[in-house]
């Protein structure tokens, strides 16, 4: 049974070879294109985009309508173009209407505000959706070392089976140490089997972010340590307030929630119109008998609509007061949030040198205990916690080396900046 369970797991990178591998910034690039927010976030960009035309149009253009209309009729009647009886009616009518309101000026603003806040969003988007493909991408790679550190762990399970069966056949050993042995050997195939696993499903996850239908490799980052961060936590928090997208959009929010209630208290003032028509009667397609125009200009005042005015101010001061309150909290909280993602980032790199102090420390007590066990001086016991102690320091490295990069990527997407753009190509 053992036998097979090897071979199969030897079998494993070979095949691994055709799957396709991809850079940090290829997975990038691929799927923030695919990420349902993403693409929802471009789509609002590109109608707050045509908001703001509109509104300028608007503001310069009157809206126009044309109609044609054809009416066949059963018995003949006055035709108004023909002058004489006609059982067809052929009506053409052009009609423009410019209208001058406080509106018009509020929707300048508020257009505007709101194309910044779905810019923002985008923003805000694109790196949320960067930081899952990062997770996915950190994840095969961590996944990948798990199962180098399972492996080599079953590698001296074996090698220690071995000298404890030596040792119990020669006499200088007990029974006991060659069933230890073993049954070290069978957890670690296990964990091997574990590893393998989840390192297929951290490929499959990272194929579908990039837009596979299969599994997808990482291409191997370097193992430098974490760099300082190259601003302070000062200029950290004033960044994120600045240029952070989500403090952006709440700050978009709130005017253009302030230029809507604007708008909204806009319709106690009178509204000036001016109307131009045209009109032309026949019984062709293309009528010509008779034409009449006009031009009309009105200034209406609304004196009272059954409160429905009343109403929808207050419901604008409402969604004023609460973008407003929005933006406060989070301005309040931008000093906590920034701080916990920079101090996360540097906890994360002193965890990191912890770590690999920790796994130098496991070696060389693996290596007593080796020597030690191989000269009957200490027993399987001993060996195997030390053998146990190496395999998990090496997987605490592994885990806090990859937090690092997903702390960093946390950071980044609250400043909506990159700190090392070098990492991952421009633009991105």
């Amino acid at each position: 049974m053992i036998l097979p369970l090897l071979l199969l797991l030897q079998a494993a990178p070979v095949a691994q070879d055709s799957i396709p591998r991809v850079t940090l910034r290829e997975a990038l690039q691929r799927s923030v294109q695919l990420n349902p927010d993403y693409v929802q976030a471009l789509g609002f960009v590109n109608e707050a985009e045509w908001a703001r035309t509109a509104a300028r149009i608007a503001f310069v253009l009157p809206s126009v309508t044309v109609s044609l209309d054809i009416t066949k009729y059963s018995q003949p009647f006055f035709n108004l173009g023909t002058g004489g009886l006609q059982s067809t009616s052929v009506v053409f009518q052009a009609n423009a209407r410019y209208e001058l309101s406080v509106r018009k000026f509020t929707d300048l603003s508020r257009t505007s505000a709101e194309l910044e806040s779905a810019s923002a969003s985008e923003m805000q988007r694109r790196y949320a959706a960067a930081m899952l493909t990062e997770a996915a991408y950190y994840d095969v790679l961590a996944q990948g070392e798990l199962t180098r550190v399972a492996r080599e762990r079953m590698d001296r399970a074996s090698e220690q089976l071995g000298v404890a069966r030596a040792r119990v056949e020669s006499g200088a050993a007990v029974q006991t140490d060659s069933l230890e042995a073993r049954l070290e050997f069978t957890r670690s195939r296990v964990g091997v089997r574990l590893r393998v696993t989840a390192l297929l499903v951290a490929r499959l996850e990272l194929g579908r972010r990039i837009g596979l239908a299969g599994p997808a490799d990482a291409v191997p980052l370097d193992t430098l340590p974490a760099p300082d961060l190259p601003i302070s936590l000062t200029d950290a928090i004033s960044r994120a307030l600045e240029q952070g997208p989500e403090y952006r959009v709440a700050r978009a929010n709130e005017r253009a929630s302030k230029a809507f209630l604007k708008g909204q208290q806009g319709a106690y003032l009178p509204v000036i119109a001016l109307d131009a028509n045209h009109s032309r009667f026949d019984t062709k397609v293309f009528p010509s008998a008779a034409n009449f125009s006009s031009l009309n200009l009105g200034i209406s005042l609304p004196i009272w609509d059954n409160g429905q005015r009343e109403l929808a101010i207050k419901q604008a001061r409402t969604v004023h007061e609460v973008s407003k309150a929005v933006r406060n909290d989070l301005e309040r909280a931008a000093a906590r949030d920034v701080t916990f993602a920079y101090e996360g980032y540097e906890t994360a790199r002193f965890t990191t040198d912890l770590a690999a102090e920790a796994v130098a420390v496991a070696q060389e007590n693996y290596r007593v205990q080796d020597v030690r066990y191989r000269a009957g001086a200490s027993t399987i016991i001993d060996l195997l916690s030390a053998q146990n102690g190496l395999s998990d320091a090496e997987a605490v490295l592994v885990q806090a080396r990859y937090a690092n990069l997903l702390a960093l990527a946390g950071l980044e997407s609250i400043l909506g900046q990159r700190l090392f753009p070098e990492r991952l190509g421009e633009g991105l």
